[in-house]
């Protein structure tokens, strides 16, 4: 799995270590490594929510509240088309019995 530094991060997209910390306070992205900010190491999905995070913010000019709401709309959305899949899944193979 690949792994990214909050260092790396913030340099990437060009944010602040207090804007990332923010994120992580609003559940938006939760670090795998690190007991403090300077050390936190993010995965792929935690560094792809906050860069949709960043990216919502930025087209819509919203708080970053409602950011945060909007993530985690979107990640119920995509546990309930996974969800619904598994299930469409199940159907198909007790319907082929």
């Amino acid at each position: 799995m690949l792994r990214v530094s909050v260092t790396e991060f913030c340099e990437r997209e060009e944010v602040t270590h207090t804007l990332v910390i923010k994120l992580v306070e609003l559940d938006i992205a939760k670090p795998v490594e690190g007991e403090r900010a300077e050390e936190w190491v993010f995965d792929t999905t935690g560094a792809h929510w906050l860069e949709k995070a960043l990216r919502l913010q930025r087209e819509l000019d919203v708080e970053w509240e409602s950011v945060s709401m909007l993530i985690e709309l979107m990640r119920q959305r995509e546990d309930l088309r996974r969800e619904n899949a598994a299930l469409r899944q199940r159907l198909a193979r007790f319907l082929d019995d």
